[in-house]
């Protein structure tokens, strides 16, 4: 019997998989390091606390972020990496109390990240009634990687996440061309597509206002500033799809596969854009 949180493999919004500040050491504040470019107004090393972090672990600026030229702190999504880290890894005590434990806890958090990330995609992906032939195995990964989340530090920095990441990423695969095969199986009259380049396609600034995208494979795709308005991406495969201010005003993304919050943070929509509902709409997206 699959013994998983009562809300992750049955229900749509994966509480535990949302990054909880209030309950985190400002982890991502810390230890993750980021240089002055269009998303941050200066450098920061990793494991240096960043200059607008209070004593709280709360951020002094967080609705000014973006006017202070810090837009990457806004897309940032931890996958509730954050608070596990904090309160179960290292039992509620903060890398202040404990210094010596500080680098190491810096280092846990990108690895607790990529767990979590990885349990947001296999808990969507057994939720779809066209992966069924795979349930068993994908039960099987969601529990590993629920496991794996529970180790102790060390046993958490041995494991070997880009082979683990590989593994997973067979049955994502699997997962999504049984879903959009299923799909266009049932589609009712035929498809007008633009055709778009598929995996890892560049499609940077790409002209695709209004395109029919439905069923198509865009993982990884670098859509960076394209324009997507009105498009159609219903049952497409955006895993890993680079949505950097790429224009989804009045875009459907209702029922897109492996889609993240961290992608709809860092593009531009607004009200017309249909999102799937277990996203929220950004704080900073433009009103109609």
């Amino acid at each position: 019997m699959l013994n998983l949180p009562e809300h992750d493999a049955r229900h749509p919004d994966r509480e535990e998989l949302r990054a909880d500040c209030g309950q985190c050491f400002g982890l991502c504040c810390v230890a993750l390091p980021y240089a002055a470019s269009a998303d941050f107004a200066f450098d920061k090393p990793a494991g240096t606390p960043c200059r607008h972090l209070n004593a709280d672990f709360r951020c002094g600026v967080h609705q000014k972020l973006r006017n202070l030229g810090m837009r990457g702190c806004t897309v940032y999504d931890c996958f509730g990496a954050g608070q596990k880290v904090s309160q179960q890894t290292y039992g509620g005590r903060d890398w202040r109390q404990d210094p010596k434990k500080a680098r190491q806890m810096f280092d846990v958090f990108p690895v607790m990240w990529q767990l979590h990330e990885l349990l947001w995609y296999l808990t969507e992906a057994r939720s779809l009634e066209p992966a069924s032939p795979i349930h068993e195995e994908l039960d099987e990964a969601l529990q590993e990687t629920w496991r794996l989340t529970e180790l102790d530090p060390e046993s958490l920095l041995s494991i070997d996440m880009t082979a683990y990441r590989a593994s997973v990423n067979v049955l994502l695969l699997r997962t999504s061309e049984l879903v959009r095969e299923d799909a266009r199986r049932k589609h009712q009259g035929p498809l007008k597509q633009k055709k778009v380049a598929g995996r890892g396609a560049d499609l940077i600034g790409a002209k695709l206002k209004g395109a029919d995208l439905r069923y198509q494979s865009l993982r990884g795709a670098y859509l960076i500033a394209a324009d997507l308005r009105s498009a159609d991406l219903r049952m497409a495969d955006l895993i890993g799809a680079d949505l950097r201010d790429a224009d989804l005003r009045g875009a459907d993304l209702r029922g897109s596969l492996f889609l993240a919050q961290a992608q709809i943070n860092a593009a531009k929509g607004d009200a017309r854009t249909k999102l799937p509902p277990s996203l929220m709409r950004p704080e900073h997206w433009q009103a109609p």
